[in-house]
């Protein structure tokens, strides 16, 4: 069973938990990649038990399992263990985040891969990476966050704050994606391994370089950017709040002359360089804060518009789900659940020719039976590795 698509008659097999592997896999099945997860009999994924909001589902698990097939193996008996290395005959993938030194207990290392499934690609996400002093650790994505420093350039001074989304477990699944598909693309298997450390580094990329080379902590500016300035929130005339960029001098003459009526602004020689802006960020954001606390929010958005000032309208989760901007481009699909369709959002990649399967939601096990009996297995096989406890 296979889904049409660019990577259609490529196999999956995930051993995962929580987020960052199952965005990695959700994201190859997106790409019509057939994704087996294997799962704990006894409970399965705990993401699954988050919360039940969905139908008696939880929010993690249906925005991350979308199209899986669920197939429950005790991988500590001999039973399951036995379907595993089977499975993985079969595949060209292997993606898991157990804790530190679990993939070794059940025999699934690298080096014992290379072994038994050597035309396998083999991903392992984990927290901090082999060879340092935390490489033992659990890793979770606030803990992640706050170890990289991420936690230290959000929110407001001293009010350090963890991103919203879980940016260090998603992006070290796309990390892991992307690694899966340049080594497809290459024809050969291989050994990937991605920590959320290594990724929250990456993320951290511009806070690093510029701490590293002028010796200065940035303190985090809540919606605003310590980079570039005038950059950020304000309210308008109507309860609203416009966000208002700028990214070069040009953009700033316009928004000074052309959107809030200040050429004085712009002739002042504080502000003719981004450098000076940023030091002098306070007296442009109460100007600009000035001006449109005196119109409403689309007024403001359509003088940004007419003068190319880049603008947004900040949103709740609420107003997000019924954006007019993402209900015209027919972003939202249904798909399948245990508790009957649900709506989610197209994958972000628009591929010509090319529609995601969208595919359903996994019971816990839904799919054990029907996969074994693809692996060769017989019904009294299957039946007696039930009565063992070896799958469900």
């Amino acid at each position: 069973m296979t889904n049409g698509g660019p990577l259609a008659g490529i196999t999956v097999v995930a051993l995962e938990q929580a987020v960052s592997a199952p965005m990695c896999t959700r994201t190859l099945g997106d790409f019509g990649a057939r994704v087996i997860k294997v799962e704990n009999p006894k409970g399965g994924d705990f993401a699954r038990h988050y919360d039940d909001v969905v139908g008696g589902l939880a929010a993690h698990f249906v925005w991350a399992n979308r199209g899986k097939e669920s197939v429950a193996l005790d991988l500590k008996s001999d039973g399951g263990q036995a379907v595993l290395h089977r499975l993985l005959e079969h595949a060209d993938v292997l993606v898991s985040n157990f804790t530190p030194g679990t993939t070794a207990k059940l025999g699934l290392a690298p080096a014992d891969l290379e072994v038994r499934h050597p035309d396998l690609i083999a991903v392992e996400i984990d927290g901090y990476g082999p060879g340092g002093p935390l490489s033992h650790k659990r890793a979770y994505d606030l803990l992640v966050q706050a170890e990289s420093g991420a936690c230290s350039v959000t929110g407001s001074p001293g009010a350090p704050a963890k991103p919203g989304p879980p940016v260090a477990d998603v992006c070290s699944g796309l990390y892991a994606a992307l690694s899966v598909l340049a080594l497809l693309y290459a024809r050969r298997p291989g050994q990937v391994a991605v920590s959320l450390l290594d990724t929250m580094a990456e993320l951290m990329g511009y806070p690093l370089t510029y701490t590293r080379h002028s010796g200065v902590e940035q303190q985090p500016l809540g919606m605003s950017s310590p980079a570039v300035s005038p950059y950020g929130a304000y309210r308008t005339a109507d309860g609203q709040t416009v966000v208002l960029g700028t990214t070069n001098d040009r953009e700033w003459q316009r928004l000074a002359t052309e959107l809030i009526g200040r050429p004085d602004l712009a002739d002042d020689e504080r502000f003719r360089a981004n450098a000076g802006r940023v030091e002098h960020r306070e007296v442009l954001d109460a100007a600009i804060g000035a001006w449109c606390g005196r119109y409403d929010l689309g007024h403001v958005q359509e003088r940004a518009d007419a003068a190319g000032i880049g603008n947004a309208r900040y949103n709740t989760v609420t107003e997000v789900l019924g954006h007019p901007h993402l209900d015209a481009r027919d972003r939202w699909r249904e798909v399948g659940t245990p508790s009957g369709p649900v709506p989610a959002l197209l994958p972000p990649p628009v591929i010509a020719g090319f529609d995601p399967p969208m595919g359903a939601i996994p019971a816990l096990g839904e799919h054990t039976d029907a996969v074994l009996a693809e692996l060769g297995y017989a019904q009294p096989e299957i039946a007696a590795l039930r009565a063992r406890g070896a799958v469900r």
